[in-house]
């Protein structure tokens, strides 16, 4: 067992007091077998109720509805876990899905198949003809060993940027700029997965960095296995999410895993900057 602290506090300034609309905050790790809240603490200014409820991923979202105008909107966040290994890929796959292709059991498809359609129909024909270098129909392959190439090959082929832009790229943006987001690259292998005929879903979190790094928010892709379940795969860093990650929120959609939205109200020029800062360290 291993017990981290993820402190995550987000500001929006404003150059005179604006008023807020209700927001969406997704900052509650995902609990299980594998993950623990040992504890945590939400403060928010200006003063605001906060409602609590469950979306129809199972994530854990916090409705904040704020009570009084301000020039500056924080959000603090605090959440200690405690994380547990869980076995490899490798030794849980069941045998009808040891190699590539497979059919998903009778019992799963018809929870699965959302998880298998694009969400980018019009990049599939560029997308199928990148990924013929890994895989040529008719084929027969080891999956995890197929899933690690496209991990792998994502990391190897695109530069990472640190893009502050809201939202994601499209994966035929991707494969032509040659660089992205993490965000980008667990779109794209979450695409990328689902032509192959995988059930893959978008993941946002925290991850923890090495020795005297502070840590950050994070994207990467979960794909469903049979036998192992959803197992996630971190193209930007090129390795298999373990007990580094930190499963914040799920989501067959990017937009749906967003961290923080919502909208304020005033003058157009009264926005200034927005601050934020994760940190993410061992206990």
């Amino acid at each position: 067992m291993k017990r981290i602290r993820i402190t995550h506090v987000t500001e929006y300034h404003y150059h005179e007091p604006v008023t807020f609309g209700v927001h969406r905050a997704l900052l509650r790790p995902r609990e299980g077998h594998d993950l623990h809240i040992e504890s945590s603490r939400l403060k928010i200014e200006p003063n605001a109720d906060v409602r609590w409820l469950r979306d129809v991923y199972g994530n854990s979202i916090a409705l904040i509805t704020f009570t009084e105008p301000a020039r500056k909107m924080r959000i603090f966040s605090e959440v200690n876990v405690d994380l547990y290994y869980d076995v490899p890929i490798d030794c849980v796959v069941d045998p009808i899905a040891h190699s590539y292709p497979f059919q998903y059991e009778a019992n799963e498809q018809v929870e699965i198949i959302p998880y298998r359609l694009p969400s980018y129909p019009h990049d599939g024909p560029a997308l199928r003809e990148w990924l013929r270098d890994l895989y040529s129909p008719g084929d027969l392959v080891n999956t995890s060993e197929l899933l690690n190439k496209l991990n792998t090959r994502i990391h190897e082929a695109f530069q990472y940027v640190r893009r502050e832009e809201p939202g994601v790229q499209l994966p035929c943006q991707t494969l032509g700029l040659g660089t992205g987001s993490c965000r980008d690259f667990a779109v794209f292998m979450m695409e990328a997965a689902r032509h192959w005929g995988f059930g893959a879903r978008f993941v946002t979190g925290y991850i923890q960095m090495g020795e005297g790094q502070h840590g950050a928010t994070h994207a990467w892709t979960e794909i469903y296995i049979p036998g192992a379940g959803w197992r996630g795969f971190d193209p930007t860093n090129n390795k298999l999410a373990g007990d580094e990650h930190v499963s914040v929120a799920v989501a067959r959609e990017h937009d749906k895993a967003s961290p923080l939205s919502g909208s304020w109200q005033g003058p157009a020029d009264a926005w200034d900057r927005l601050e934020v800062s994760v940190q993410v360290v061992a206990l």
